[in-house]
């Protein structure tokens, strides 16, 4: 059996959907804190678990007789994420799992600036102990942050944010089918390929594809780390998310999130989806 925690979550759902048009609903298990919001992955088949990370007794039934767990990565930050994810691993390998595979991010590094990655790099050596095969899917980074990023550009005709680098943007449908694929045909040993969408681009060229969507020109303008934290908790972004987004800026200038990998568009036999697209279904209204 094939468990995927987090089966309620964006990512988690988008896997559990690719698995199902791969292999029959009794061959997935998915563990939820929540099973009352799994009711319809249950109605088909689907077995249904009650599993929370911060409490590891309940992983126990729902990671029962797996073959393979996928762990998708907790939103918790810091030692206490890490602590999560620990947990998981753990309730995983005792469950008798043959192989733990893991969410974590194509710039996952210890000294990274951007907090996210350098979690996803201590669970990878939390992985690297657990005694079973593992897999660290290192998925590029998440293009439906682009419109958040943008804000008000559109209509400002000002993209105002610090100094960054090229990032290799990647759909979630795009990853829940490579990841889906993997458990399905067999994963690697250790870290992947990077699993990221078709191509590099920072955000001058983002503010380019925006103005050619929009007929609105739209211009790039680089501001202090200071301001830029200003404008997020002006918009009532906290401040511990504001502080994480902007760790992305200095991580993708050193190129942390780069380069594009053909490896996600062999996995789903496809070309991976261009940030073009993401855009144009952000800003484009369908008639």
């Amino acid at each position: 059996m094939i468990v995927v925690t987090g089966a309620t979550g964006v990512l988690g759902r988008l896997v559990v959907d690719r698995l199902l048009e791969l292999v029959p609903a009794e061959r997935i298990g998915v563990s939820v804190r929540a099973p009352e919001k799994a009711r319809d992955l249950a109605d088909q088949g689907v077995r249904v678990r009650h599993g929370d990370f911060t409490d590891p007794g309940t992983l126990t039934e729902a990671f029962a007789g797996a073959d393979q767990v996928l762990v998708v990565s907790a939103n918790t930050l810091g030692p206490d994420g890490v602590a999560q994810h620990r947990a998981a691993i753990d309730a995983a390998v005792a469950a008798g799992a043959g192989r733990v595979l893991y969410t974590a991010h194509q710039g996952a590094r210890p000294d990274s600036p951007f907090a996210a990655a350098a979690d996803h790099a201590a669970t990878e050596d939390v992985l690297a102990g657990c005694g079973v095969p593992w897999t660290s899917l290192r998925n590029g980074f998440h293009a439906n942050t682009v419109p958040m990023f943008l804000a008000d550009a559109a209509d400002t005709g000002e993209l105002r944010l610090p100094d960054d680098g090229p990032v290799a943007w990647t759909t979630r449908e795009d990853l829940a089918a490579a990841t889906a694929r993997l458990l399905v045909d067999g994963a690697p040993d250790g870290p992947t390929a990077p699993l990221t969408g078709p191509e590099v681009v920072d955000f001058t060229q983002v503010a380019a594809v925006v103005g050619e969507l929009t007929g609105r020109s739209v211009r790039r303008v680089v501001v202090g780390p200071e301001e830029y934290r200003e404008l997020l908790i002006g918009r009532g972004v906290p401040e511990p998310a504001a502080d994480l987004l902007l760790g992305f800026f200095p991580a993708a200038r050193r190129g942390d999130f780069a380069p594009a990998d053909p490896t996600l568009a062999d996995l789903v036999g496809r070309p991976a989806t261009p940030i073009a697209d993401v855009l144009r279904a952000a800003l484009v209204p369908t008639s």
